[in-house]
């Protein structure tokens, strides 16, 4: 069931010329005077549906040097929509310029380890988005191979749905959402070899798919790409099938929202409560780490 989603306002101000299209749970759009888009990745969190009260100091621009990262690394496989990084200096470090493109209404989704809703629905019906899987995987288990598992784009406060392939090619046509599961599967596989370089496993992630104009045929990646709060990303050395894994997300504040300590129901339909200091500050240090260990740099 929906619920009603605060999104806060902005926390900067931009010069004249820039006029904001889109405030969602993490992110912020504008028009640029250029016409194109400014991607702006905020400092705010959501979990389970809400925005929280509570800002992860830092998180827009971490997430956005992993996706420019990402983008570089890419390139090869799929264009994408980043065009600078020359952005006004009240958003600098957590915003890119982008292309000004049509979103694809579809969430793609790759699964290399069967774990979060692929797994329940895995043991509810043997499949995920209609992709029949083999008897007897547990929690954390890698499939055979990578399966496009897609989900619709839901509105804020909403759930997105698993949805399969026919799906797919019901809302873009069977030319595209071929297009789509070739290219979710293609960057799926280069990344997952880089960051299993890196000692990370790449458990699953979500990409979002766009064109320049109605009219070009050709698919532009586009949003954040392959950052913590997209993918589940897990340390090799700590992976263990058969329970849940050690993540570099924001499992710490899910985890303390579902805990005693919060008295917070999250069947209550009332807004989470602020986080604590400490629950802030671990996960700051999940985003950093997993920065460091994909990119080998140091976070400043």
């Amino acid at each position: 069931m929906a619920h009603n989603v605060e999104i806060p306002a902005p926390d900067y101000v931009l010069p004249d010329g820039y006029e904001l299209l889109y405030s969602g749970k993490v992110r912020d759009l504008w028009s640029t005077p250029a016409g194109q888009v400014l991607f702006v990745a905020s400092d705010r969190i959501s979990a389970y549906d809400y925005v929280l009260s509570t800002p992860i100091p830092d998180k827009g621009k971490i997430l956005t040097a992993v996706s420019v990262w990402w983008f570089e690394r890419l390139a090869d496989v799929v264009p994408n929509h980043m065009v600078s990084l020359d952005v006004p200096d009240e958003v600098a470090g957590r915003a890119m310029i982008c292309k000004r493109l049509d979103m694809l209404p579809v969430e793609c989704v790759a699964r290399g380890y069967l774990t979060g809703s692929g797994l329940a629905d895995y043991r509810r019906t043997g499949e995920v988005c209609g992709v029949e899987l083999p008897l007897g995987l547990g929690d954390g288990a890698r499939l055979p191979e990578p399966i496009f598992t897609p989900a619709t784009k839901a509105a804020v406060g909403d759930h997105d749905e698993n949805i399969d392939f026919d799906a797919v090619a019901s809302a873009v046509g069977e030319v595209a959402a071929n297009e789509l599961r070739r290219l979710t599967l293609d960057v799926y596989t280069k990344a997952e070899g880089i960051a299993r370089s890196r000692g990370l496993i790449l458990a699953d992630t979500k990409f979002e798919f766009g064109r320049a104009a109605a009219e070009s045929d050709q698919l532009i990646l586009a949003d954040e790409v392959l950052t913590p709060d997209s993918s589940r990303w897990w340390p090799i050395e700590a992976y263990a099938p058969g329970r849940p894994q050690q993540s570099f997300d924001k499992q710490f504040v899910r985890d303390w929202l579902t805990s005693p300590e919060s008295g917070w129901d999250k069947a209550s339909g009332t807004q989470p409560p602020p986080l604590p200091e400490d629950v802030v500050e671990r996960t700051r240090a999940k985003y950093i780490e997993a920065y460091e260990r994909l990119t080998g740099q140091t976070w400043q």
